[in-house]
């Protein structure tokens, strides 16, 4: 057995770069892999100088291929359905009040796809495929796929994926908009990790608090999602003085001019 983590965390200023660290089970998500995802997660919510999080797997070949079949075989699936971030790594993520990014390098499979749009944004290498074989496994999805996949890329086409379980490749998922972008393999972690330092940059109560909003309002119908923004603006807004905003203002355009070059 091997005594590498099964997580490793790696700093980039204010990022954090989390890497599933079992690539020669294609990072499948053991019962100790996941613990240690919570256990991660945990630690970067509560660290004040993290402001953003990358989420990756080892390797070349798998972001990760899901749930550990051979474990799963001896333990069943009780474990791996609770609701609990040590056993449930869609809840591990979703638990980071942080921008949560992830960088896809290879294929993400059944519980792995779960685990992908668990982050807030996603990044395909040209390699990555997507892949739930909820229905050829013979095992309903516990983590969200079902009810994700299709607000996301609409109902017919997460029927697709679902009930023939075919693969999907990087440019095709770019096209129906379940990644942001697609990049070549080795400009895929330092897209990512660019993409997450500019998150960074912003105030980090402003950014928790906003993908808060965005997340709650997508839970909810579109009525009470307005209603529930303008809740929030009228409090928070109140609270703004005019020469901060100018402040922000000013460096906004600053910085949109130096991008522009």
């Amino acid at each position: 057995m091997s005594s590498e983590p099964t997580v490793l965390i790696e700093r980039h200023g204010p990022v954090a770069l989390v890497t599933l660290n079992r690539p020669g089970a294609m990072n499948a998500l053991s019962r100790d892999l996941r613990a240690a995802l919570a256990e991660a997660m945990i630690q970067l919510d509560r660290d004040d100088s993290v402001r953003a999080v990358v989420l990756t797997g080892a390797g070349t070949r798998a972001f990760t291929a899901g749930l550990d079949l051979k474990e799963l075989g001896i333990e069943g699936l009780g474990a791996a359905n609770a609701s609990q971030p040590a056993a449930n790594p869609v809840k591990a993520v979703e638990q980071c009040r942080k921008p949560v990014v992830g960088a896809i390098n290879g294929v993400a499979i059944t519980g792995g796809f779960e685990l992908a749009l668990a982050c807030d944004v996603l990044i395909a290498s040209d390699n990555a495929r997507f892949a739930d074989t909820h229905a050829r496994v013979g095992i309903m999805p516990g983590w969200g796929l079902s009810q994700k996949l299709s607000r996301m890329i609409g109902i017919s086409r997460a029927k697709e994926l679902s009930l023939t379980g075919n693969f999907l490749d990087a440019a095709t998922a770019c096209q129906w908009g379940l990644v942001n972008r697609v990049v070549a393999a080795d400009e895929l972690l330092p897209t990512v990790l660019a993409l997450a330092a500019d998150m960074a940059s912003a105030d980090p109560g402003m950014i928790q608090a906003y993908k808060a909003l965005i997340d709650q309002g997508y839970a909810a119908t579109f009525g009470d999602a307005l209603e529930l923004e303008h809740a929030t603006s009228s409090a928070r807004n109140s609270a703004v003085s005019g020469a901060e905003v100018e402040l922000r203002r000013r460096a906004v355009m600053e910085r949109g001019r130096s991008q522009a070059g």
